[in-house]
């Protein structure tokens, strides 16, 4: 299963932001927890619905979307 399926956009939800699965938990939020030193088991602790699968799809959710970005040409 493509891990990036795991995430899901809801007009109605949490403002149409890329959410896991339905739920109402946002991939920022997943993201902002790891980078303020929360650890996979952690979240999934504080976060039962979430699994662990949830977790490498946020993390290739945000790394295709840096992807996409375009670079500035230096100067």
């Amino acid at each position: 299963m493509n891990c990036l399926k795991r995430i899901t956009l809801e007009p109605g939800k949490r403002g149409g932001k890329p959410c896991i699965r339905g739920l109402r938990i946002t991939v920022y939020d997943v993201l902002e927890y790891l980078a303020s030193g929360m650890t996979e088991a952690e979240i999934l602790a504080d976060f039962p619905n979430l699994e662990r699968e949830d977790i490498r799809a946020v993390l290739a959710f945000a790394a295709e979307r840096e992807r996409r970005l375009v670079s500035i040409p230096p100067g």
